[in-house]
């Protein structure tokens, strides 16, 4: 009875070893299945299989015995990622290793508390010796109970720490997304390989024969019972901080190469406002000019007709109508009015972006329609140049290749971009909206859409661009689709300490 009960201890035990198995590799990847659940239970029934059939075929007892049944393992664990989840990349691969190792760490530190449980064998035997318990059978059943005691407890510990160790190393590698390199596998592989190294030595040496009797290496070198836990919870701190470690680097990474692009983008901004700025006063200037000299020369010329009844054409030195010169004129005050930048909103380096960013989309997509009347901006807005830039600059850059890959998908679609501000109280308020093809690429650990480009690293930053600037000027952003629109809100302090470069 007794073992009957041991034995079906071991089937919850390997149902939940399967389940923290299925629940670890869906964190990090996309299953083949629509339905998850049904992709996890088959995962976690053929590794459930072949734990029982491992232990049941395999005797773990010499070196060779353990090396076999750790490369099935492996093995099994490999072909489960390839045949449930999509792609097999470097980051299973770590996903394989990482839960071999965190499962044999996992298994020695709750048989360390079964050797250290132990102890009540010798009490039970204590108190049969010294007539405390003179029973047989009472015996016998205290010390069973006991043993299927331990074993639940075992188990139960094990099962405890595979799973929060894999929760905690799925909760802390956040950048899932990241393509990983092979030094980069090979960094984060490193605590694994030794802690697996270490569970090796310790399956082929944890016990000894002296004098033929077969005896813990415990027994012999007690203190080993304090020292071999030490060892194991440190391999476990040091996958988990090698994690922590790795994803920092990432951030660092990317913080880098977000910083290289701001810097250009900056130094960019601010050679292309100044040009602007020179270009645009001397426009002003000649535009004004010019309507006056226009308006002067067309008074003159229609007193003029009027007195001769005609006039003359300085190239063909005929004599043209009223009306031809009139028109003539006209067309040449139109002319001039393609000096004036199409959108006005009050600030220079706005104006250069929107002016700039239209010529180059309505190249690709002659029929956008861009809309900027509402977009005006205070003067005694307290902002610097190249951060408006930066927040103005990326959002039309997204905007810009949104409608383009509409247009790709659709060319009969309608693409537009509009954008609008308006001030309450101390803080401004800058919307964007434009069209785009409805798909939105959103990860659990993401805030903002990613890009669905294929360098993933070197792109879709812009969002995040936006965000950190904002964030010095105590803002948000805020996004939103309804059907085939992607609306982005902006908020700043219109009052923020840091003065205007523009």
């Amino acid at each position: 009875m007794f073992s009957l009960i041991s034995n079906c201890l071991e089937i919850p035990f390997v149902i939940l070893q399967g389940y923290c198995l299925q629940l670890f590799f869906g964190s990090f990847l996309e299953t083949r299945m629509k339905r998850k659940h049904y992709t996890g239970a088959l995962t976690a029934a053929i590794y459930g299989a072949w734990k029982v059939g491992g232990s049941i075929y395999i005797r773990v007892g010499d070196t060779g015995s353990v090396l076999v049944k750790l490369l099935l393992s492996i093995c099994i664990l490999a072909v489960l990622g390839i045949c449930f989840y999509r792609g097999f990349k470097r980051i299973t691969i770590y996903l394989v290793f990482v839960f071999i190792t965190v499962s044999e760490i996992s298994f020695f530190l709750s048989y360390m508390f079964l050797q250290l449980g132990g102890n009540l064998f010798g009490l039970w035997e204590w108190c049969f010796q010294t007539g405390r318990i003179t029973d047989v059978n009472r015996y016998v059943t205290i010390v069973q109970v006991t043993a299927l005691g331990l074993q639940a407890v075992n188990y139960a510990l094990f099962i405890l720490v595979l799973y929060l160790m894999l929760k905690g190393i799925a909760g802390n590698y956040k950048e899932k997304e990241y393509t990983i390199h092979r030094t980069e596998l090979l960094f984060i592989l490193a605590p694994n390989l030794i802690g697996l190294l270490i569970c090796i030595l310790l399956r082929t040496t944890i016990e000894m024969a002296e004098n033929r009797t077969p005896k813990l290496l415990y027994d012999r070198y007690p203190l080993l019972v304090l020292i071999i836990p030490a060892i194991l919870v440190l391999c476990l701190l040091s996958i988990l901080w090698g994690v922590k470690l790795f994803q920092n680097m990432i951030s660092l990474s990317r913080e880098r190469s977000s910083r290289a692009i701001l810097e250009r983008q900056v130094a960019g901004m601010q050679e292309h406002i100044e040009e602007m700025d020179r270009v645009y006063a001397g426009i002003r200037s000649m535009k004004h000019d010019m309507k006056n000299t226009l308006s002067v020369v067309m008074r003159l010329a229609t007193r003029g007709l009027e007195e001769s009844g005609g006039g003359l054409d300085v190239e063909s030195g005929k004599c043209l109508e009223n009306k031809d010169l009139q028109g003539y004129l006209e067309e040449l005050n139109r002319s001039m009015e393609q000096f004036e930048f199409r959108f006005k909103t009050g600030n220079s380096v706005a104006d250069t972006l929107l002016n700039t960013k239209y010529h180059e989309i309505t190249r690709l997509i002659p029929d956008l329609q861009m809309e900027a009347e509402e977009l005006i901006f205070p003067e005694t807005l307290s902002m610097q140049s190249y951060d408006l830039g930066i927040i103005l600059g990326n959002a039309l850059d997204n905007a810009c290749e949104a409608c383009r890959k509409l247009k790709e998908k659709d060319p009969g679609a309608k693409a537009f971009i509009r954008l609008n501000s308006f001030k309450k109280g101390k803080l401004l308020f800058i919307k964007i909206e434009n069209s785009f093809d409805g798909a939105i690429c959103l990860k659990e650990s993401g805030e903002f859409p990613h890009t669905d480009k294929k360098d993933k690293n070197a792109h879709g930053i812009g969002l995040i661009n936006i965000q950190n600037t904002v964030e010095k000027y105590e803002g948000a952003v805020d996004w939103k689709v309804a059907g085939r629109v992607f609306t982005l809100s902006v908020m700043i302090k219109a009052d923020h300490s840091i003065c205007t470069g523009s």
